[in-house]
């Protein structure tokens, strides 16, 4: 895997300087030699006027076609495209005119100092800002988006909600190169495991990613599956990198049991002391992202009675958030002796805000009426126990555990949601019933889930800065 980044925006390619060569020594002693009489006519065409008025229109026309040149060149650095080519526009924004003079004659350092800038920054510490250089692919343009993602398809008719991108406060996160993405997966997994919401993050890279692959018959479910809402796990194989981005569904991270009743009927529990069954599937992928939260805030769990188990005991009552503490402490154990930390780098993505107004996703809660994000930054906001225990887990363990805490960021984004926009020409009755049933916990693609996965991309970029420089460090004290 090269560490070498190529592609960033800031970064461009070095352009090759070549100068004319210098005047001999004796073509530059004759200029100053005083003409005689008899060279006198030879230099006569040389103070010509029509020759010279010629040559000052020429060097009249130089200066005019540069100057236009120049201009048309700054005013397109720097305006604010509306063009109909979202290429164009993509190309136009990256490419500010600062960038362009810094990296004329780069040096090593010009072009990891961004890279060094996002070492020590907080990416989850910023604020959105309108770009309209997103989405980074096309609405309805990828057919892998579960269709109760698929916002525009489904006839959503404000467009504003994937044209945000996230500006931490203390740097510049780049853009998702998928290219670059994939050749840092070449020959390697990357694996998404958690519920529903994880699965919204799946769908977005395999998007991305299958954005830049031009045979797309390239790119397919291993299974050949087109619908992924049932339990179970998916593979998206990208032939021409033999890789594979991966969903695994666990929406607690532990195992859902049951148990006999004394009426030999069976009883759902979840056993917090057992990793899901299908860990050991995925726990020598390259990359793992985690997730898990808005399972334990159900009915069933949130009640907690005669449903949390460990070993052959059926506890009558235990809190949700103490039953929270006890499975997260069961998986930090399974990573601690299952993975292989110098082979696979694993992520745990925070708690993502849902934004129910008027009631419960179960109570007639809704959001089709938000169609801006929260811009109010300084605005009171609770931030979830939850959160509090995986930050004291993940700080406890061995395993370095990178941590993708969305939570603030997505607190802000009210207007993301699919909310009734969940089916493609629905009926009448289905209209009522999404009127009144909406979804403001997952989210629309392309949308916030893309800004997830550059949030993936910028450290995993990190991370491989992190073990170049090691690998220096190592090389030179040897």
């Amino acid at each position: 895997m090269s560490d070498h980044i190529e592609t960033h925006p800031a970064v461009i390619s070095p352009t090759t300087a070549t100068s004319s060569p210098s005047s001999s020594p004796s073509s530059s002693s004759s200029l100053f030699t005083t003409p005689t009489k008899s060279d006198t006519k030879r230099l006569l065409p040389l103070t010509d006027p029509k020759a010279s008025s010629s040559s000052k229109k020429t060097i009249s026309l130089t200066y005019t076609i540069v100057f236009t040149f120049l201009a048309c060149t700054l005013f397109l650095l720097y305006s604010r495209s509306s063009l109909s080519s979202p290429t164009l526009s993509a190309s136009i924004h990256r490419s500010r005119f600062p960038s362009l003079l810094s990296h004329f004659r780069p040096t090593k350092k010009n072009k990891y100092e961004w890279l060094e800038k996002m070492v020590h920054c907080d990416f989850f510490h910023g604020r959105w800002v309108r770009d309209d250089s997103y989405p980074l692919y096309q609405p309805t343009s990828c057919p892998h988006i579960d269709e109760s993602f698929d916002c525009a398809r489904n006839g959503r008719p404000d467009r504003n909600y994937d044209s945000f991108k996230w500006k931490p406060y203390g740097c510049d996160i780049p853009r998702l190169n998928a290219k670059h993405m994939l050749k840092i997966l070449k020959g390697k997994r990357l694996v998404y495991v958690g519920d529903s919401l994880n699965r919204n993050m799946w769908e977005s890279m395999v998007c991305l990613l299958r954005n830049a692959v031009k045979d797309k018959s390239r790119v397919f479910e291993a299974s050949k599956r087109i619908e992924f809402r049932t339990e179970g796990s998916y593979s998206f194989v990208f032939e021409d990198y033999n890789c594979s981005v991966e969903f695994f569904s666990s929406p607690f991270l532990v195992q859902q049991w049951e148990v006999l009743n004394k009426n030999g009927s069976k009883k759902e529990t979840l056993r917090l002391d057992l990793i899901e069954t299908s860990s050991d599937k995925y726990s020598s992928a390259d990359f793992i992202v985690f997730n898990t939260g808005h399972w334990w805030t159900h009915e069933k769990t949130a009640k907690g009675k005669d449903y949390y188990q460990e070993g052959d005991h059926v506890y009558s009552e235990m809190s949700a958030s103490e039953a929270f503490q006890r499975a997260l402490r069961t998986w930090g154990r399974w990573v601690d002796a299952k993975t292989n930390s110098s082979k696979t780098a694993i992520f745990f993505r925070g708690y993502s805000f849902s934004h129910f107004g008027g009631g419960k996703w179960n109570t007639g809660g809704q959001c089709h009426r938000n169609v801006e994000p929260f811009k109010n930054e300084t605005s009171r906001w609770r931030y979830p126990k939850k959160m509090r225990v995986l930050e004291k887990i993940i700080k406890e363990m061995k395993t370095h555990i990178s941590y993708l805490n969305v939570t603030r960021m997505t607190n802000f984004r009210k207007d993301g949601h699919p909310s009734m926009y969940r089916k493609q020409n629905p009926t009448k009755e289905e209209q009522l019933t999404y009127l009144t049933h909406q979804d403001c916990s997952h989210w629309c693609l392309p949308g916030v889930p893309d800004v997830w996965n550059e949030l993936l991309y910028a450290q995993i970029l990190v991370r491989n800065y992190h073990r170049k420089q090691r690998m220096l460090h190592e090389k030179q004290t040897k």
